[in-house]
């Protein structure tokens, strides 16, 4: 287990923490509290902290072109504009009411990918990974996911990453930047629950995969090759995504499922960062 400098930046009590993302623009991070329907935006420079909340769950989030942010609620994708407050409808899925919208990310194509999970108690593969288009347009790519998640692409745009928490693994794909299309799926990696399930992820610019390793107090590291080279120690149980920022790495956690473990780690649910020697790979913003 690596030892690395792994600092509390903002106590944020999220009950999960998910979709951090940069906007290296502004210097700005958000992130989203899915459970309670919080999104987060926190200010490096000046330890500023603003938050919203929305009318439901809030799965995950992305920048616009146009300087509004995407959401994902229960299953509608809307935009919102923190200036107004306002909230207005982009595309809407049709699944089981047990499933939601979780991890999300804008892609190389400039179209909107985001995956669902099945909260239900039977726990079955229902959910799947779309591909939404800027007008609006909802494109099932994949299917038979337990809990979409991980997604990241190369920095030559050309591999689509994308990982299921209860796999627990982690799949590779081609990617074709011009029209959406993938292809050649393959594994990358399988996880046990040991090594901590394949939470979110991140690419670096020479290709490693960063995983957060949910449920082991760990953030994981692969090689282009798929060996896992690095676990490096984090202070809470459930690390969920990392995101790029410059010269570190921003982490958000969740709560744990039992009280004995939440006063046992009054940190968890908060935004940590940590110092790294390499630069993420940028992640664009919707085409809108």
């Amino acid at each position: 287990m690596t030892q690395r400098t792994v600092s509390l930046v903002w106590d944020s009590g999220c009950g999960t923490g998910e979709s951090p993302t940069w906007d290296a623009d502004a210097g700005q991070l958000y992130f989203t509290d899915i459970p309670n329907g919080r999104l987060h935006r926190y200010t490096p420079a000046t330890d500023a902290r603003d938050t919203w909340q929305l009318p439901e769950v809030l799965g995950s989030l992305a920048l616009c072109r146009s300087g509004r942010i995407l959401v994902c609620q229960k299953q509608k994708i809307m935009f919102f504009d923190p200036a107004t407050g306002s909230l207005d409808l982009l595309a809407q899925i049709d699944e089981p009411q047990t499933n939601r919208l979780n991890d999300g990310k804008v892609g190389p194509d400039g179209c909107f990918w985001v995956g669902t999970i099945n909260e239900g108690a039977d726990g079955l593969p229902s959910g799947n990974l779309y591909r939404i288009t800027p007008q609006g347009q909802v494109e099932k790519k994949v299917e038979g996911l337990k809990n979409s998640n991980g997604l990241a692409w190369t920095a030559d745009g050309r591999t689509l990453y994308h990982s299921d928490t209860r796999g627990p693994w982690i799949d590779i794909w081609d990617f074709d930047a011009a029209t959406g299309a993938i292809s050649n799926r393959r594994r990358f990696a399988d996880v046990p629950n040991a090594e901590g399930r394949p939470d979110g992820g991140a690419l670096d610019m020479d290709g490693f995969y960063w995983s957060a390793g949910s449920g082991m107090s760990v953030l994981n590291r692969f090689a282009p090759d798929g060996t896992l080279v690095e676990k490096i120690a984090m202070p809470v149980p459930n690390a969920t995504m990392p995101c790029f920022a410059g010269n570190r790495i921003f982490i958000t956690t969740a709560l744990p499922s039992d009280e004995v473990k939440r006063r046992e780690f009054p940190q968890a649910g908060g935004l940590f960062e940590m110092p790294v020697e390499v630069q993420g790979v940028l992640i664009g913003r919707f085409a809108d």
